[in-house]
């Protein structure tokens, strides 16, 4: 049974979260959750933030124990894209992209 959840609109570029993510996938639960918090990053806290709810859901909806959950996939997606201007030289103006992703976390039950 796959359980998952997602953090919609993350405030941060996809290629920035896929590097925490890949340090997580396949690992048990505990020790995803070990890595996220030892890993000084914007991206660990917010994929921390959706491994906890993921979780939850497992937990509550699911009624399975976190200490069976491994992390299956991981996945961090584009997001919408803010599209803003800074005034440059000479009266032209240079864009400037605030990017967002979707983050998308499945657990599966050890066998």
């Amino acid at each position: 049974m796959e359980i998952r959840s997602i953090y919609k609109g993350a405030r941060l570029s996809a290629f920035k979260c896929r590097e925490v993510t890949r340090e997580i996938q396949g690992l048990s639960v505990s020790n995803a959750l070990d890595v996220l918090t030892n890993t000084p990053r914007k991206a660990a806290r917010l994929i921390e933030k959706t491994l906890k709810s993921a979780i939850a859901n497992a937990e509550n909806n699911n009624n399975l124990r976190a200490d069976t959950l491994i992390v299956k996939e991981a996945v961090v997606g584009e997001g919408p894209t803010l599209k803003r201007f800074q005034p440059k030289a000479r009266g032209s103006a240079g864009p400037i992209r605030k990017r967002s992703s979707h983050i998308r976390i499945i657990l599966v039950e050890k066998a």
